[in-house]
């Protein structure tokens, strides 16, 4: 059996990776240039199920090694002292078993597992599908039983196969910016956060010393139409948004927006799909499923996700794709029900949408490290969200 994966940044890799383990022939093909390494992307949270995926692979030594190493955090409020606590206890009800590590870091490591045995064809995608027949943009054409599409929230896989992003994209009314810079704060090791009405934003370490990435996340009442071609063009719209609202601090952190090579923007939305699958088609994360960028619980969703779905396939002939697939799907039900509300509740939490919000989160942080741990566990975990909606979901 062959399976062609579309995406090598988490779940691809990680599909591919069960897949050989299962006696299948595997091409992954990737629009980027070349394998995602290093300390590029921004900060995602492995949690429970997907870290037990990971310890199953043999690779969670090298994930923990390069863990980030983000101990405290700091609230900065303009005019007023800023308040330290510790990571852990703003984890502390998040789960049991929590690994944070840069997305650059998680891909490469997941790429030098999968490397020797898989078909990696970088800087290429799926131009047309029949079935399960893929014409390439190199000019080649793959004939496999499986097209997964793991491709991130624009797949271009679900494109072909489904029809139009706008048919199953739902826009959470906020937007993302991340991209690397100096340590302009000087804050070193800490996490530097701000928060306004309808903005926050925080500023971290990478793994390489002297630089820092910045995430801003900002509520707009709707969409912003813009030139995705066009790099300045976000990069005016995140100014806008923010202008002097977080403070003298941040106005030195947007200076370096305009000459960030890295920078990021995109909308928060989530893919709602009522079956990810069709034919020998399926999609694996964002493509078809979660939470939305940001947010917290996709990286942990789609890595959960690409293990249930090799796992429904580790003995499947061509004849059993269609109930193997529908197992995948009914596999992960409850928990992509359970995201489609985990994004907009992390969003009201963590993006304040007045002044008495921003000062009660400020106080909540004060008071925090006092708590007793029952209760700080409770006040931390989201309302039951990014790890809760892998609760209940049993790796076989």
């Amino acid at each position: 059996m062959h399976a062609l994966i579309s995406g090598a940044s988490i779940a691809g890799p990680v599909l591919a990776y069960w897949l050989r383990r299962n006696g299948w022939q595997v091409t992954v093909v990737e629009r980027a240039a070349g394998p995602r390494a290093g300390d590029g992307g921004h900060a995602v949270d492995l949690f429970g199920p997907a870290v037990e995926v990971i310890e199953r692979m043999g690779l969670l030594a090298h994930v923990t090694a390069a863990r980030t190493a983000n101990d405290t955090i700091t609230l900065f409020r303009p005019g007023r002292d800023p308040i330290t606590v510790a990571t852990a206890d703003l984890a502390a009800g998040i789960s049991g078993r929590h690994v944070e590590i840069m997305r650059g870091a998680l891909a490469g490591i997941l790429h030098a597992a999968t490397r020797d045995d898989v078909d990696y064809r970088f800087g290429t995608v799926i131009e047309r599908l029949d079935g399960a027949t893929a014409l390439l943009s190199d000019g080649s054409t793959v004939e496999a039983d499986l097209v997964v599409g793991a491709d991130g929230l624009h797949s271009g896989v679900r494109g072909l196969a489904f029809g139009p992003e706008r048919d199953y994209r739902r826009f959470l009314g906020a937007y993302l910016a991340v991209y690397t810079l100096p340590d302009v704060l000087g804050t070193g090791p800490t996490v530097a956060a701000f928060a306004a009405p309808g903005l926050a934003a925080t500023v971290y370490p990478t793994l390489l010393p002297g630089l820092s990435r910045a995430l801003f996340l900002a509520r707009v009442p709707e969409e912003i139409p813009h030139d995705r071609r066009d790099p300045a063009v976000p990069k005016q719209i995140l100014k806008n948004l923010v202008g002097a609202a977080l403070g003298p601090r941040i106005a030195a952190v947007l200076e370096h927006a305009a000459a960030a090579d890295d920078f990021y923007f995109d909308d928060i939305s989530q893919v709602r799909m009522e079956s990810w699958s069709r034919g020998p088609v399926t999609l694996v994360g964002d493509a078809g499923y979660g939470p939305g960028p940001a947010v917290g619980g996709g990286t942990s969703l789609a890595t959960a996700g690409a293990y249930v779905l090799a796992a429904e396939l580790r003995d499947v002939t061509a004849g059993g794709l269609r109930e193997a697939l529908r197992g995948y799907e009914t596999a992960l039900a409850a928990p992509v029900r359970h995201s489609r509300a985990v994004g907009p509740k992390v969003l009201d939490a963590i993006v304040p949408r007045s002044r008495a919000q921003v000062w009660t989160t400020a106080q909540a942080m004060r008071l925090l490290p006092r708590l007793p741990g029952p209760l700080r566990r409770r006040l931390t975990s989201f309302g039951g969200g990014p790890a809760a909606m892998l609760d209940g979901l049993v790796l076989r």
